[in-house]
């Protein structure tokens, strides 16, 4: 009788603490979503960098309105990695413009719970320099959420009043076109064929900085189904088997050096390429090379800072 009501009062005790413990998590979930975005980074010690950076910025009245925002949030230890690599000893040495832009190139239009994320292409905030176009950001939910291809969610879904923040592991750097193709698997033999040992560091060309000459630039990127439709058109098995003259008179079909060509710009007629002349038809956005080939446009305005990039489903051939 006595282990009886022993039990009982264990179990009782037990219930009131559960109870208990139920309604704290409860009130500082309420409390989370009673606070703005800017709030939260504010109260927050882990963020006390990022807290810095949004007031040189003169982004906090920006994330505690009424506008819903999702932010990929960087911690202290990610600012102090950031600063480090690019050079700089404290936040007060990064010029206020390239700050903001890189801030902006955490924050998405709209509330983004992690599990409405899906893999490809959002815009955020940030915008490219001449066109003023938004930047593009490459998400890739194959093991977490992973974005550009350099940077993990590791703590999703902190709601707040205003949106949400999901945590993430480093400084989300501004993309070039290199970041795009590097980061999307759909152009792994692009990336290949850029690398390869004889490719005239088409990489260190194209990852040139905004306002340096010959950025910005307009890529035409070839899909994986583009390049294995090109090889079995050639007869050959894999890349290696196309000589370097070759293989840098086709790269350099695909990219217009000194402009940033979106979609909406591109108009019926001859452009030229770095490689020579092709055809555009914006009716039906194909690319005509000199061999008659076709080339369609399927995936188009992926904005970086030094120019624009816009998959094809066909590799465009120099004059054969």
């Amino acid at each position: 009788m006595k282990k009886q009501n022993l039990f009982s009062i264990l179990l009782l005790v037990c219930s009131f603490t559960f109870v208990g413990c139920s309604d704290d998590d409860d009130s500082t979930s309420d409390a989370m979503d009673d606070s703005t975005i800017a709030e939260i980074v504010i109260e927050s010690e882990n963020y006390s960098s990022l807290e810095a950076a949004l007031i040189k910025a003169d982004l906090v009245t920006t994330l505690s309105g009424d506008t819903e925002y999702t932010v990929f949030a960087p911690d202290n230890d990610a600012f102090a990695e950031f600063l480090s690599d690019n050079g700089f000893n404290s936040l007060e040495d990064v010029p206020t413009d390239v700050l903001k832009q890189v801030l902006l190139n955490h924050v998405i239009q709209g509330e983004v719970e992690s599990d409405e994320i899906s893999t490809g292409y959002v815009t955020n905030l940030a915008v490219e320099e001449t066109s003023q176009a938004n930047l593009s950001m490459y998400l890739d939910t194959s093991n977490g959420v992973t974005i550009n291809g350099e940077v993990a969610v590791v703590n999703a879904d902190i709601d707040a009043e205003n949106g949400v923040i999901h945590a993430v592991d480093k400084v989300i750097a501004l993309p070039t076109v290199v970041t795009f193709a590097t980061a999307d698997p759909n152009f792994s033999i692009l990336v290949n064929a850029l690398t390869r040992e004889d490719s005239f560091s088409y990489v260190s060309t194209l990852s040139t900085p905004a306002g340096s000459s010959p950025a910005p630039f307009t890529v035409f990127a070839p899909t994986n189904d583009a390049f294995a439709d090109l090889l079995a058109e050639l007869e050959v098995s894999d890349l290696s088997d196309i000589d370097t003259e070759t293989l840098a008179a086709t790269l350099n079909m695909h990219v217009i050096a000194g402009a940033n060509v979106r979609a909406e710009d591109l108009t019926s007629g001859d452009v030229t390429t770095l490689g020579g002349d092709v055809t555009i038809n914006e009716s039906n956005a194909t690319i005509t090379d000199a061999n008659g080939r076709v080339s369609t446009v399927i995936v188009t305005n992926v904005q970086a800072t030094n120019g624009v990039v816009h998959a094809i489903d066909k590799v465009i051939l120099p004059a054969l």
